[in-house]
C-alpha cells in the first residue's frame, strides 16, 4: 500500500524547519511547472495516438475498400473477407503480444488500477515508463485492429504514468536521475501529481478540462483542497491546449483549434435539437433501461472465466486474436446482407462510403457504422439526416456491437470501453428516436436520443455521475443537454446499482484489491475496532537488536509494513515503516557504529528519497553475524504522533480516518496506553457491504 500520511519524525521536522518562506514558495512554483509539464505531455501523447491511428486507418480501410469494389464486380468477396480479417488479425496480435508477454498492468482502459492507485493501493508496475509505452503502442495497434474499443480511457492511465514520472525528477526504469524535484518523492506529493495527470488525460480525450478535475474529484482522489483543484485544472487546461494545437497543425491548420480532444463529438446546435418539458420522462425511461448492468453481468462472468482458465500469455494472445478475426468476420456478414441503401449527397459526406450491391450514387448504411472507427460511427449516428438508418440497420447493429464490446473488454490488449458505450447507446438512442418519430412528428430528430441513449449506456456501465454529464456536456459543446444528461446519468446508476455494481469497482473487485469505497457499509455502526483489528501485534523495541529487525522483515508469514515502537511494557511511542527499516540497515545505521561515524555523515532524508519508490527487498541486505548483535536506537526515524484508536471506536469512525487521510496503519491502543491491536486496509476492505448486509469479500479467483 501507500503511505498519503507523512511519516513525521526528527528528521522531516528539522528539514522543514530549516526551509525558509522563500523555499515553500519555491516548492509551489514547482508543483504549478510540473502540473504544465503533465499537460503537456499527456497532450503530446494524445496528439501521437491520434495522428498515428488516423493514418494507418486510413490506409487500412481505403485498402479494404477498393478490394471489396473490385471483387463485388468480379465475384470473390471471400477474398476481400481474408484480407480484412488479416489486417486486423495482425494489429491485434502485435498490441496483445506486447501486453501480455512484457507488460500485463497495460491491459485494460487502466482506470481500475489508477483508482486503486489514487485510493491509496499500491498496484505494482502501474505507473512505470515501460508501462507507457506498451499502453501507447497497444492501444494504437487494437484500435487499428478494429476491435470494440476506444482509445480515450488509456488516456487516463497514460497521463497518470507522465504525472508520476515528471514530479518525480528520474526514471527509475532508464536508470536516469536529473537530480530535481526531489522534495516530491514521497507518496502524498506523488498522489496529488497522479491525480493531475488523470485529470489530463480526460482532458485530452474529451476536450473537456472541468470534466477531467471532476473525473479525478469524484473516481480517485482521497485528500482535496483549493490550491491542488487550480494546479489540476491548469494541467486539464494545457493538455487539451497542447492537443488542440498540434493537431491543427496537423491537419494544415495552424492555429485552428477546432479539435479540443481525441473525440470530437460535432457540435449540437440544429434547431431540430431542443426539447421539451414533456421529452423528459422519456429521456429518464431511456436512463433506466437496464442494458448497462447485463453488459456488467456478462463481463463479470466473462472474467472470472478468463481468470480461471486463460491465464497464461499465449492464450491470452491467442484470445484477442480470435476477437479480432469474428469482428472482421461479424462486421463483414452485416454488410453484406444489408440491402439499406442511402443516396449519397453532400448531406451524407461519409468517409469511406461501400456501394457493395446498392445502386449507383447509392451508399451501404450498415457500412458506415462498422466500416469506420467507433469515434466516426458516434459521430455520424449523432448528426446523420433522419432517414440516414432503418431501424432492422441499427438493431441488429445494437446487439452485435453490444456482445463484442462485452467480449473485447477484458483482453490482453490496450482498450478503452468509453466509446464503444457510447456507440451502442448512440445506436439504441437513435432507434428509440425513429420509432417515436413514427408515433408523432414532434419528435422528429432522432439525435438527441442518439445522444441521451448514449449517456444512458455509458452511464449504466461505469456508474459516473458528475464528471460524465460535464464530460458530455463539454464534448457536445452544448449546455442545453445539462439538464437531460444529468437525470439519464442518475437514472442510470440507481437502477444499473440495484442489480450490478459498475464495471470499473467489479473489475477492482475481482484483482482482490483493499479498496476502501467514500462511505462505510450502512450497517457497521454496530461493529467496533475489537472486531476488524489484527492481534495480536508484531512491535519493536526503541533500541531493538539488528537480529531481531531482520528476522522480524525477514518474516514471509507476515509481510507487513508498519511496526509500532514501544518501550517496556509494550507502551506506545511510535511506529515506523517496513521501507524506512531497510534503507537503515543498507546504510547500517547501528549505536555501536555511532562513535566511528563522526567521519561519516549522518543520515539524511535525502538517503530515504533516493532509495524510493524501488525500496531493495530485505534478502538483497547483508547483516554478517556480528552485526546482529548490534542494537539500532529508531528514536530519529519513528513516526513519534502515529494516529491511534482504542478498541471501543466504531467502525465508520476508523473507516472514515483511513478513507479521509489516506492512512495504511492506524495503531490501536488500551487505557494505559499499550499496544493491543493493528488495523490495515486489508481488515476494513474484508467488510464489504454486498447485498445482503455485511459479509466477507468474495475473492473470485478461489
Amino acid at each position: 500500500h501507500l503511505d498519503y500520511d507523512n511519516s513525521e519524525n526528527q528528521l522531516f521536522l528539522e528539514e522543514e524547519r530549516r526551509m525558509s518562506f522563500t523555499g515553500f514558495r519555491c516548492l509551489e512554483i514547482s508543483r504549478w511547472l510540473i502540473c504544465g509539464l503533465i499537460g503537456v505531455l499527456t497532450g503530446l501523447i494524445a496528439c501521437f495516438i491520434d495522428i498515428v491511428v488516423e493514418k494507418v486507418a486510413r490506409y487500412k480501410y481505403e485498402a479494404i475498400k477498393q478490394n471489396i469494389e473490385r471483387f463485388t464486380e468480379v465475384g470473390g468477396l471471400s477474398i476481400s473477407l481474408i484480407l480484412w480479417a488479416v489486417l486486423n488479425f495482425s494489429f491485434v496480435m502485435v498490441g496483445s503480444i506486447l501486453v501480455a508477454f512484457f507488460e500485463p498492468v497495460a491491459a485494460g482502459s487502466g482506470i481500475p488500477q489508477i483508482k486503486c492507485y489514487l485510493n491509496g493501493v499500491k498496484i505494482p508496475r502501474v505507473v512505470r515508463l515501460k508501462t507507457l509505452v506498451i499502453k501507447v503502442c497497444g492501444v494504437i495497434c487494437s484500435v487499428i485492429g478494429g476491435l470494440a474499443v476506444g482509445k480515450e480511457g488509456p488516456m487516463i492511465h497514460s497521463g497518470a504514468v507522465v504525472a508520476a514520472g515528471v514530479s518525480q525528477g528520474r526514471s527509475t526504469t532508464l536508470k536516469k536521475d536529473l537530480m530535481i524535484f526531489e522534495y516530491f518523492r514521497r507518496d502524498t506529493e506523488k498522489r496529488d501529481f497522479v491525480s493531475a495527470g488523470a485529470a489530463a488525460g480526460v482532458s485530452a480525450a474529451f476536450g473537456a478540462p472541468v470534466g477531467g478535475v471532476l473525473f479525478s474529484l469524484e473516481e480517485g482522489a482521497s485528500f482535496w483542497n483549493q490550491m491542488l483543484t487550480w494546479r489540476i485544472f491548469f494541467a486539464s487546461m494545457i493538455s487539451t491546449f497542447t492537443l488542440n494545437f498540434f493537431l491543427s497543425i496537423s491537419h494544415n491548420n495552424t492555429g485552428d483549434l477546432s479539435n479540443p480532444g481525441l473525440i470530437n463529438f460535432g457540435r449540437f446546435e440544429s434547431e431540430n435539437l431542443n426539447y421539451n418539458l414533456y421529452e423528459i420522462p422519456l429521456f429518464i425511461a431511456m436512463g433506466a433501461i437496464v442494458l448497462g448492468a447485463l453488459f456488467n453481468f456478462l463481463n463479470y462472468w466473462l472474467t472470472i472465466f478468463r481468470i480461471r482458465y486463460v491465464h497464461r500469455p499465449c492464450l491470452q494472445v491467442m484470445e484477442a486474436m480470435l476477437v479480432a478475426a469474428v469482428t472482421a468476420s461479424v462486421s463483414f456478414t452485416m454488410i453484406y446482407f444489408s440491402n439499406d441503401c442511402q443516396p449519397l449527397d453532400s448531406e451524407h459526406a461519409e468517409e469511406y462510403p461501400l456501394q457493395l450491391f446498392c445502386a449507383d450514387g447509392e451508399y451501404n448504411s450498415m457500412a458506415t457504422t462498422f466500416f469506420n472507427t467507433p469515434e466516426k460511427s458516434v459521430r455520424s449516428l449523432f448528426h446523420n439526416q433522419p432517414g440516414t438508418y432503418n431501424p432492422l440497420t441499427l438493431g441488429l447493429f445494437t446487439i452485435t456491437y453490444f456482445f463484442l464490446a462485452c467480449w473485447t473488454y477484458g483482453l490482453a490488449v490496450s482498450a478503452g470501453v468509453f466509446i464503444p458505450s457510447l456507440l451502442i447507446g448512440a445506436a439504441w438512442g437513435r432507434l428509440c428516436g425513429i420509432w417515436l418519430a413514427s408515433l408523432a412528428s414532434i419528435w422528429a430528430d432522432p439525435g438527441k436520443y442518439a445522444l441521451i441513449g448514449a449517456a444512458a449506456q455509458l452511464g449504466g456501465i461505469v456508474r459516473m455521475t458528475l464528471s460524465l454529464t460535464v464530460i458530455l456536456v463539454e464534448a457536445t459543446g452544448n449546455v442545453t443537454y445539462g439538464l437531460p444528461i444529468m437525470l439519464v446519468l442518475l437514472t442510470a446508476k440507481i437502477v444499473g446499482d440495484y442489480f450490478q455494481e459498475g464495471l470499473y469497482d467489479i473489475h477492482i473487485k475481482l484483482q482482490s484489491v483493499p479498496f476502501l469505497h467514500w462511505e462505510a457499509p450502512a450497517t457497521s455502526h454496530w461493529l467496533t475496532t475489537r472486531e476488524v483489528m489484527s492481534s495480536p501485534v508484531t512491535c519493536l523495541n526503541r533500541i531493538e537488536k539488528v537480529g531481531t529487525i531482520v528476522d522480524v522483515l525477514s518474516n514471509t508469514s507476515t509481510n507487513h509494513n508498519g511496526f509500532p515502537v514501544v518501550v517496556q511494557p509494550s507502551k506506545l511511542c511510535g511506529l515506523i515503516l517496513r521501507s524506512q527499516l531497510i534503507v537503515l540497515l543498507k546504510h547500517k545505521v547501528f549505536v555501536e557504529l555511532a562513535g566511528s561515524r563522526l567521519t561519516r555523515r549522518k543520515l539524511q532524508l535525502k538517503d530515504f528519497r533516493d532509495a524510493y519508490p524501488r525500496f531493495p527487498p530485505i534478502q538483497s541486505i547483508h547483516v554478517s553475524q556480528d552485526e546482529r548483535e548490534c542494537l539500532m536506537d529508531l528514536t530519529e526515524f519513528m513516526n513519534p504522533t502515529p494516529y491511534t484508536v482504542t478498541q471501543e471506536t466504531s467502525l465508520p469512525r476508523v473507516f472514515k480516518l483511513f478513507r479521509a487521510l489516506g492512512l495504511r496503519h492506524l495503531v490501536v491502543i488500551d487505557d494505559a496506553n499499550r499496544v493491543v491491536g493493528l488495523v490495515t486496509r486489508k481488515d476494513l476492505a474484508r467488510y464489504h457491504l454486498g447485498k445482503h448486509g455485511l459479509e466477507e469479500l468474495h475473492l473470485a479467483q478461489t
